[in-house]
């Protein structure tokens, strides 16, 4: 597996640094490699991907999972998308445990939660990404976070947690199609999943030689 440190094998189209609490989306073509790196650990990067030519075809999280075999995603686990194609395939992931039940921090589930108003989201961060690209609020699907953990125990309680990625943790998604990515780098306060501090992450796309 590539050092932490290391950068992507091949031609780096993009490389840019993604704020604390801010969206960031592209399209990511077959063959070439998105990773997001978690700078400074323990922030989680929700994530949100659609078929580039016919957005209607996207990333599923119940196939997803029943496909795997698993609520975590890990090296080797394929993004399906709501026609059972493949959208990404992790290819490598220097964290694991990467959640796909815990969906996006919103406006509404923070006021419920924890009787905050008006505060930043991943939601109407997915919403400003999608916006550019003519998606809205109906587009918004159950989200992979990446970084993010979320067990589940045997009696069914689930919660977030502290994350388990260190600085420098990465994960790299091959596409498989070419492949529109929305992220939201999230700005929650009010849980474990940013360790209550949301820092910058990096996103690099990467043609392999």
């Amino acid at each position: 597996m590539p050092q932490k440190n290391e950068p992507p094998a091949g031609n780096i189209l993009t490389d840019l640094v993604v704020p604390p609490g801010a969206p960031w989306s592209g399209t990511v073509k077959q063959g070439q490699i998105l990773r997001i790196v978690d700078l400074e650990g323990l922030q989680a990067v929700d994530f949100l991907c659609y078929n580039a030519h016919d957005p209607a075809e996207r990333y599923c999280a119940a196939d997803t999972m029943k496909i795997s075999g698993s609520i975590f995603l890990e090296k080797n686990t394929i993004l399906y998308s709501n026609l059972a194609n493949s959208l990404f395939t992790i290819a490598e992931d220097s964290c694991g445990y990467h959640d796909t039940i815990g969906g996006c921090c919103s406006l509404e589930s923070n006021r419920v939660r924890y009787g905050a108003d008006a505060t930043p989201n991943c939601r109407d961060n997915f919403l400003r990404g999608l916006e550019p690209h003519g998606l809205s609020r109906k587009d918004v699907v159950a989200n992979i976070n990446f970084f993010m953990y979320v067990p589940v125990e045997a009696d069914g309680t689930m919660g977030i947690v502290d994350g388990r990625s260190k600085p420098g943790d990465f994960v790299d998604l091959r596409a498989e199609m070419d492949v529109l990515a929305v992220l939201s780098n999230c700005p929650q306060m009010n849980n474990p999943a940013n360790g209550y501090n949301p820092t910058p992450i990096r996103v690099i796309i990467s043609e392999p030689a």
